[in-house]
């Protein structure tokens, strides 16, 4: 080979024993477009580090998590099946945890402890945010009450909006609601709705978020019982799928005039605090790292 091909092929990435190494534990974890942006910024930054996906079967996850703090790494994100296993292996649990119940990112700190984040509200929050619209004050209709629904509550509770939530089973969303109440701060700003009852409720209501994977990979909104034909014309219509980015419930929503908010925007402001603690540096939330995610989930749909 001459020294002209040799110039021609890619530089080869640098990975030594200095490199700073974080990942996302999942199963199935293929599918995360987490190792794409955090890899992108960590070129972006010029950071020495790299990170992983880490497909870890249910079960496994205690052992996989020590194993990886023996390793050296800085910590990890955390996504489906093993949140409530994360929350109960931590040393430290943050105030984002210990409010929204849930743990999707772990940090090994330097002293040997697990400390426990939750960033999916105030990744929800900075996303509407960044859209132009102020989140204080006002009500907000949750349809859903899993972890993601928790943590989104807790963020709108501490701006000060007040949080209704509906649910299909309405045991789960009475659950949610008295988790928020036990919570001084949020008071009697948490009420329920009936998942069939809400035609009483969106009048009153300054946001609509949904929580739930209703409209995930394209499929319709008629699962979920709101008729936007109820809404002011100042609703926000929020929706935490990213797959597509367009819902059928936003397609909805911007037919009406409606401001709309989608969910790739909380997967990168979610991912922020996460790269902060591990890698030292704060990410700008530029467009650059938004049109790598679309055009990746614009290649899925295809």
């Amino acid at each position: 080979m001459t020294q002209a091909d040799m110039q021609a092929l890619p530089t080869p990435r640098r990975i030594g024993g200095r490199t700073a190494l974080a990942g996302v534990i999942g199963w199935p974890v293929v599918h995360s477009r987490s190792p794409l942006m955090h890899n992108f910024w960590l070129a972006q930054y010029g950071i020495d580090g790299a990170y992983v996906p880490l497909p870890v079967r249910p079960g496994a996850f205690d052992v996989a998590v020590r194993g990886l703090q023996a390793a050296g790494f800085r910590g990890t994100n955390v996504t489906i099946p093993h949140k409530e296993a994360a929350f109960r292996i931590v040393d430290r649990l943050d105030r984002s945890a210990r409010r929204s119940g849930s743990v999707n990112t772990l940090v090994f700190a330097p002293d040997g402890a697990i400390e426990g984040y939750s960033t999916d509200g105030d990744g929800f929050v900075a996303n509407v945010e960044a859209h132009g619209i102020a989140v204080t004050g006002g009500r907000a209709l949750l349809l859903g009450a899993g972890g993601a629904a928790r943590a989104i509550a807790a963020s709108l509770l501490d701006r000060g909006v007040a949080v209704t939530i509906a649910n299909r089973t309405a045991a789960r969303a009475h659950e949610l609601a008295d988790a928020m109440r036990a919570d001084a701060e949020a008071g009697a700003m948490v009420d329920v709705a009936p998942w069939d009852g809400l035609g009483t409720v969106l009048p009153g209501c300054d946001m609509l978020v949904n929580t739930t994977s209703v409209g995930m990979h394209g499929g319709p909104p008629g699962d979920l019982p709101v008729d936007l034909a109820l809404a002011t014309p100042a609703l926000v219509v929020c929706d935490i799928v990213y797959v597509p980015r367009q819902t059928a419930l936003l397609r909805t929503a911007a037919a009406r005039g409606l401001r709309c908010v989608d969910g790739l925007g909380m997967l990168i402001h979610q991912a922020r605090l996460g790269f902060r603690k591990w890698f030292g540096t704060d990410p700008v939330i530029g467009p650059e790292v938004e049109a790598l995610l679309d055009a990746d989930l614009r290649g899925e749909e295809s």
